[in-house]
């Protein structure tokens, strides 16, 4: 299973599609590595620098719709050749969000004002999160301030995270 707590990057945009998290030019590239220095590099966004501001950040937290676009397991490879295993948004682009899990990755919905208010309190600095996926939840911590969030997850997508992914899953139970 792979590490789901760490640093956070917060994207402050909905719908950031799939060709902004690995542009198509790349999907040509015969190993996921060979992805990883091009991850977000198309992203416009006021602050984010590409190759800059993902650098030792292990969650993302963003807006809602996120990896609309087309459909690919090349964004989550990307995140994951990163070492970004976790993506919190409001909502996600179905097919984005099964190939999250499917590659043993969690894509995690929490309600817009949820979001909202994690913004507001931790974007403006170095946050960490730390991950209870047993329980379901979270905490958040920055500079004094913790918050404590819970989660829900179907029992199929924790046993393709827990198995580490869809090959893994498939391995062991077929």
């Amino acid at each position: 299973m792979k590490n789901f707590s760490g640093n956070v990057l917060f994207l402050d945009r909905s719908d950031i599609n799939t060709d902004e998290i690995i542009p198509a030019k790349y999907l040509t590239e015969i190993t996921k590595a060979a992805m990883g220095p091009h991850l977000l590099e198309d992203l416009c966004l006021k602050g984010f620098v590409p190759g800059k501001s993902t650098r030792d950040k292990q969650v993302v937290i963003t807006r809602a719709n996120f990896g609309c676009g087309s459909s690919r397991e090349h964004a989550p490879w990307a995140l994951e050749t990163n070492g970004i295993h976790v993506v919190i948004a409001a909502s996600f682009a179905r097919i984005f969000r099964q190939n999250m899990f499917n590659c043993g990755m969690l894509a995690l919905e929490l309600p817009e004002a949820q979001i909202g208010t994690l913004f507001d309190t931790f974007a403006a600095f170095e946050t960490r999160l730390e991950m209870d996926l047993a329980d379901s939840a979270f905490t958040l911590a920055a500079e004094g301030r913790r918050e404590r969030c819970i989660f829900e997850i179907s029992p199929f997508d924790r046993a393709l995270v827990e198995a580490g992914g869809w090959v893994e899953y498939a391995d062991q139970h077929y």
